[in-house]
Protein backbone atom coordinates (compact mmCIF):
# COMPACT_ATOMS: atom_id res chain seq x y z
CA UNK A 1 0.00 0.00 0.00
CA UNK A 2 1.68 3.27 -1.12
CA UNK A 3 1.04 6.21 0.65
CA UNK A 4 -0.94 9.09 -0.43
CA UNK A 5 1.60 12.36 -1.11
CA UNK A 6 0.60 15.72 -1.05
CA UNK A 7 0.54 18.03 -3.89
CA UNK A 8 3.09 20.38 -4.39
CA UNK A 9 2.34 23.90 -2.65
CA UNK A 10 1.66 26.59 -6.05
CA UNK A 11 4.20 28.57 -6.90
CA UNK A 12 4.92 31.55 -4.51
CA UNK A 13 2.88 30.54 -1.53
CA UNK A 14 6.20 30.84 0.44
CA UNK A 15 6.42 34.65 -1.00
CA UNK A 16 2.32 34.89 0.23
CA UNK A 17 3.18 32.97 4.18
CA UNK A 18 6.28 35.53 4.25
CA UNK A 19 4.16 38.68 3.08
CA UNK A 20 1.46 37.46 5.19
CA UNK A 21 4.06 37.17 8.78
CA UNK A 22 5.75 40.44 7.99
CA UNK A 23 2.01 41.98 7.65
CA UNK A 24 1.39 40.52 11.35
CA UNK A 25 4.43 41.80 12.85
CA UNK A 26 3.84 45.61 10.87
CA UNK A 27 0.36 45.30 12.71
CA UNK A 28 2.10 44.88 16.28
CA UNK A 29 4.21 47.54 15.85
CA UNK A 30 1.64 50.06 14.61
CA UNK A 31 0.12 49.02 17.37
CA UNK A 32 3.22 49.46 19.75
CA UNK A 33 3.63 52.89 18.76
CA UNK A 34 0.18 53.76 19.78
CA UNK A 35 1.75 54.06 23.45
CA UNK A 36 3.92 56.45 22.00
CA UNK A 37 0.71 58.49 20.66
CA UNK A 38 -0.76 57.84 23.98
CA UNK A 39 2.63 59.12 25.71
CA UNK A 40 2.24 62.13 23.48
CA UNK A 41 -1.47 62.91 24.01
CA UNK A 42 -0.75 62.73 28.02
CA UNK A 43 1.93 65.09 27.61
CA UNK A 44 0.03 67.29 25.81
CA UNK A 45 -2.75 67.09 28.32
CA UNK A 46 -0.05 68.11 30.95
CA UNK A 47 0.86 71.02 29.13
CA UNK A 48 -3.16 72.33 28.35
CA UNK A 49 -3.72 71.96 31.56
CA UNK A 50 -0.50 74.02 33.00
CA UNK A 51 -1.48 76.67 30.69
CA UNK A 52 -5.22 76.87 32.02
CA UNK A 53 -4.37 77.11 35.36
CA UNK A 54 -5.45 80.60 36.89
CA UNK A 55 -1.78 80.77 38.94
CA UNK A 56 0.20 81.07 35.40
CA UNK A 57 -2.58 84.06 34.82
CA UNK A 58 -1.82 86.20 37.63
CA UNK A 59 -0.04 88.67 35.65
CA UNK A 60 -3.22 90.13 33.85
CA UNK A 61 -5.63 89.36 31.19
CA UNK A 62 -6.62 86.20 33.28
CA UNK A 63 -7.52 82.62 32.26
CA UNK A 64 -9.73 81.40 29.44
CA UNK A 65 -13.08 80.19 30.72
CA UNK A 66 -13.22 76.94 32.60
CA UNK A 67 -15.38 75.50 29.96
CA UNK A 68 -12.70 75.62 27.02
CA UNK A 69 -11.07 73.63 28.82
CA UNK A 70 -13.74 70.90 29.82
CA UNK A 71 -14.80 70.91 25.57
CA UNK A 72 -10.82 69.67 25.08
CA UNK A 73 -11.06 67.64 28.30
CA UNK A 74 -13.44 65.33 26.24
CA UNK A 75 -11.31 65.40 23.19
CA UNK A 76 -8.72 64.37 24.92
CA UNK A 77 -10.64 61.46 25.90
CA UNK A 78 -12.20 60.27 22.47
CA UNK A 79 -8.79 60.45 20.88
CA UNK A 80 -7.28 58.52 23.75
CA UNK A 81 -9.86 55.59 23.35
CA UNK A 82 -9.76 56.15 19.13
CA UNK A 83 -5.95 55.66 19.86
CA UNK A 84 -6.56 52.35 22.37
CA UNK A 85 -9.35 50.96 19.91
CA UNK A 86 -6.79 50.93 17.31
CA UNK A 87 -4.34 49.49 19.26
CA UNK A 88 -6.22 46.89 19.69
CA UNK A 89 -7.79 46.22 16.64
CA UNK A 90 -4.06 45.72 14.80
CA UNK A 91 -3.05 43.21 17.91
CA UNK A 92 -6.19 41.40 16.71
CA UNK A 93 -5.76 41.35 13.26
CA UNK A 94 -1.73 40.59 13.48
CA UNK A 95 -3.14 37.46 15.61
CA UNK A 96 -5.36 37.05 13.01
CA UNK A 97 -2.84 37.34 9.89
CA UNK A 98 -0.59 35.00 12.14
CA UNK A 99 -3.47 32.22 12.37
CA UNK A 100 -4.50 32.96 8.53
CA UNK A 101 -8.10 33.74 10.18
CA UNK A 102 -11.04 35.77 9.56
CA UNK A 103 -9.54 38.00 6.18
CA UNK A 104 -12.49 40.54 6.47
CA UNK A 105 -11.98 41.34 9.58
CA UNK A 106 -8.53 42.19 8.96
CA UNK A 107 -8.82 44.34 5.58
CA UNK A 108 -11.51 45.97 7.95
CA UNK A 109 -9.03 47.32 10.19
CA UNK A 110 -6.83 47.93 7.14
CA UNK A 111 -9.14 50.21 5.88
CA UNK A 112 -9.23 52.02 9.07
CA UNK A 113 -5.66 51.74 9.24
CA UNK A 114 -5.52 54.13 5.72
CA UNK A 115 -7.41 56.75 7.91
CA UNK A 116 -3.83 57.56 10.02
CA UNK A 117 -1.01 59.12 7.70
CA UNK A 118 1.36 58.32 6.58
CA UNK A 119 2.44 54.85 8.36
CA UNK A 120 -1.44 53.36 9.08
CA UNK A 121 -2.06 54.66 5.20
CA UNK A 122 1.10 52.15 4.24
CA UNK A 123 0.40 49.39 6.46
CA UNK A 124 -3.50 49.92 5.54
CA UNK A 125 -2.87 49.55 1.60
CA UNK A 126 -0.04 47.26 1.68
CA UNK A 127 -2.64 44.38 3.79
CA UNK A 128 -5.29 45.24 1.37
CA UNK A 129 -2.89 44.55 -1.52
CA UNK A 130 -1.82 41.20 -0.50
CA UNK A 131 -5.04 39.66 1.04
CA UNK A 132 -6.86 40.64 -1.93
CA UNK A 133 -4.25 38.25 -3.91
CA UNK A 134 -6.34 35.24 -5.02
CA UNK A 135 -3.32 32.97 -3.45
CA UNK A 136 -3.82 34.79 -0.05
CA UNK A 137 -7.85 34.17 -0.23
CA UNK A 138 -6.59 30.44 -1.37
CA UNK A 139 -4.35 30.19 2.22
CA UNK A 140 -7.16 31.24 4.30
CA UNK A 141 -9.91 29.29 2.69
CA UNK A 142 -7.78 26.12 3.26
CA UNK A 143 -6.76 27.29 6.88
CA UNK A 144 -11.14 27.76 7.72
CA UNK A 145 -11.26 24.35 6.24
CA UNK A 146 -8.55 22.91 8.44
CA UNK A 147 -10.24 24.36 11.53
CA UNK A 148 -13.82 24.62 10.93
CA UNK A 149 -14.07 28.28 10.93
CA UNK A 150 -15.37 31.49 8.74
CA UNK A 151 -12.83 33.16 7.31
Amino acid sequence: MSEAVPPPPPPGIDRDHEQLNLLAIFHFVYAGLGIMGLGFLGLHYTIMSRMMDEEMWQGGGGPPPAEFFQIFRWLYLVGGLACVAIMVLNVVAGLFLRQRRHRIFTLVVAGLNCLNLPMGTALGVFTIVVLMRPSVIRIHELAATESGAAT
